[in-house]
């Protein structure tokens, strides 16, 4: 019998995540695209996850590559099953997060129809119960192909999550995840993007993204500025990209990644020393990329100015900030 290339090697790491695992698993060897692997990577877990991980592996030898590692974090167990992938394309799912059963096979549909680099899918917010808590519609208003030089746009749009899109596997040939940096995907993808011709779309709210009440994502601290050194390294490679020449959005991304999204983790950081810190390091920011407060203010996402859709406590949060007054945002916050 002969072996049959996968089409699409599914990369999920693995930490400690002993009762969610399963679910995530189920949903994977359950796809009705049955042409996949599956590159489970233990990184290091010290719960039940590796027996569980070995559970699956036996059960279903044919779809799931089972491989353990010392710690390394994220990017480093991403990156490790990189370098395993044999399929035409790559997907990421972490392994506290679930994805519905249609999701690989419409989304490489969409790869070949439109022959894309990349494809992106919606997301839900759901809670440990399973009910939705929040839909994320990624790219509204657009059609279901995209070609980023007449919809460049997009770039400063989209959210730049891994766990829903499906890469071309020749986008990673020289790019990998940094490690030991958090939002690595803000590092990444972008990166990734700018060496997309045509992306394509799904309206199908696919990936489902667990709100964890453990999460680490709960602790806010210094490691926020990864943010802003994300957007440095994406800024150093939009320079020699085909892209170059699109300076407005570049700004706009410098806007929504560098001052919103980090201002929006600010609002979290607890320590008053550590807040006024990394919030003299976000005027830098600002400063040396001469982006003017005016700019900020009506910078629009998918032609909706966003402050003014923000809910009022952040709206206030964001004004306070822009007017200087970051001793009344302690109180606020």
């Amino acid at each position: 019998m002969v072996n049959v290339p996968p089409r699409i090697s599914i990369i999920v790491p693995v930490y400690n995540v002993e009762n969610y695992l399963a679910k995530c698993l189920d949903s994977l060897v359950n796809q009705t695209h049955q042409n996949i692997e599956i590159l489970v990577v233990d990184d290091g877990s010290k719960d039940r996850s590796g027996e569980i991980i070995k559970g699956y592996g036996d059960k279903y030898s044919d779809k799931i590559k089972t491989f353990t590692k010392e710690n390394g974090g994220l990017s480093d167990a991403r990156n490790f099953g990189l370098e395993k992938a044999t399929g035409e394309y790559i997907g990421f799912v972490d392994s506290d997060d679930y994805v519905t059963e249609t999701m690989f096979e419409e989304m490489l549909h969409l790869a070949e129809k439109h022959q894309a680099e990349m494809v992106i899918c919606n997301i839900q917010k759901v809670d440990e119960n399973g009910k939705v808590t929040q839909k994320l519609t990624q790219i509204p208003n657009m059609p279901e192909k995209i070609k980023l030089e007449e919809h460049f746009s997009v770039f400063s749009d989209i959210s730049y999550f891994a766990c829903n899109k499906l890469f071309k596997k020749e986008l990673f040939d020289q790019k990998r995840f940094k490690k030991g940096v958090h939002f690595e995907d803000i590092q990444l993808i972008p990166q990734l993007l700018l060496e997309c011709e045509t992306i394509a779309q799904t309206q199908g709210f696919h990936y489902q993204y667990l709100e964890r009440t453990d999460s680490i994502t709960k602790t806010h601290t210094e490691k926020g500025l990864d943010i802003l050194k994300a957007v440095q390294d994406v800024e150093n490679v939009f320079g020699n990209s085909g892209y170059a020449h699109k300076r407005k959005e570049l700004k706009n991304f410098q806007i929504f990644e560098g001052v919103y999204s980090f201002l929006a983790y600010l609002a979290f950081v607890k320590d008053e020393k550590t807040f006024y810190s990394m919030a003299e390091k976000l005027s830098v920011f600002i400063r040396e990329r001469q982006i003017k407060i005016q700019d900020i203010l009506n910078y629009s996402r998918f032609g909706t100015n966003y402050l003014l859709s923000l809910p009022v406590k952040k709206k206030i949060f964001y004004l306070l900030f822009f007017a200087g007054q970051k001793k009344l945002i302690r109180k606020l916050i």
